[in-house]
């Protein structure tokens, strides 16, 4: 309900006639979606077979450091656009000790501002100090909302948002989202909406919500850029590079994952323009990146596998 039509319009998304779509997933290996090779010999192939049956081929061999993340039983991402017409609801997604607990999956994620209105913002974390019992109040009094801390922001920003960091996406965003490969969500408040079909309100999840949140989590800022590299956490290292000539996108071994934000570049025989994604194998021989345009930019994330 929240969603629009500017994946179509940004990133020449083919989308459903007349509706409004809110999310692409380009990333994925879940059970209800999977992304799919496009093109070569592993052609057909879904990103779970690539992660259960070519995984040293396609991910790289791993180090000791890394078995954790090897063991998963999915590929351990899941990275998606989002345009938000509207805002969305304010939401947590529960920290590890307590995602199995409520019967869900954890997930932290990192959001890049690909595109935003001149008034565009998010909402992330409190304002002031609160205790649960306040916040509970305020929730069942309908004033919830008036406790988030509010960042204006631009294209070109990007936020961290930790599990149990309580946010929502404001209206006039499109974002990039790269994140656990979860899809457990627990809605707080959503600004008295109902949905479009039933006419009901949007089931809310308060009691496992006041569950998940940090309420120690108090006016969180926009990620500051240490040159290139915008995050590095135990899940995924994430950097913004500005593609002025051809450059390697990753040393032989490791795989990688290009978003690319603006003009074009090519990696192989594959072109790919702004929002379009590709994973780059390990075992990929021509492993430069070449741009096609002047001002070619991207994201490059890595999971240390």
């Amino acid at each position: 309900m929240w969603g629009g039509r500017r994946l179509e319009s940004e990133f020449g998304k083919k989308l459903p006639a007349q509706k409004r779509i809110g999310e692409s997933w380009e990333i994925v290996d879940r059970p209800e979606a999977q992304s799919i090779v496009r093109d070569g010999p592993l052609r057909g192939k879904t990103l779970h077979e690539l992660w259960t049956q070519h995984r040293d081929e396609v991910f790289g061999e791993a180090p000791k450091t890394a078995r954790e993340a090897r063991a998963l039983p999915r590929f351990p991402l899941l990275i998606k656009l989002l345009d938000a017409h509207e805002k969305l609801s304010l939401q947590v997604h529960p920290p590890e000790k307590i995602a199995g607990k409520l019967g869900g999956e954890p997930k932290t994620e990192f959001w890049y501002v690909a595109a935003a209105d001149p008034d565009a913002e998010l909402f992330l974390g409190f304002r002031e100090p609160i205790t649960r019992d306040r916040f509970e109040k305020a929730l069942r009094a309908g004033t919830g909302a008036d406790y988030v801390h509010k960042i204006p922001v631009k294209p070109g920003d990007a936020v961290f948002l930790p599990a149990g960091r309580f946010h929502a996406v404001g209206a006039g965003n499109v974002l990039i989202e790269i994140q656990q490969n979860s899809d457990t969500t627990y809605r707080v408040f959503d600004w008295n909406r109902v949905d479009p079909i039933t006419g009901e309100p949007r089931q809310l999840h308060l009691a496992q919500a006041l569950e998940c949140i940090d309420f120690n989590d108090v006016r969180p800022q926009i990620v500051e850029p240490k040159g290139e590299l915008l995050l590095k956490h135990e899940l995924f290292e994430i950097e913004k590079w500005n593609l002025d000539s051809s450059r390697e996108i990753a040393p032989p071994g490791k795989s990688a994952i290009v978003c690319c934000l603006s003009g074009s570049m090519r990696c192989a025989d594959v072109d790919i323009g702004p929002g379009e994604f590709i994973l780059v194998p390990a075992q990929l021989e021509d492993r430069q990146l070449k741009p096609l345009q002047a001002g070619t930019g991207l994201l490059r994330v890595t999971i240390p596998l």
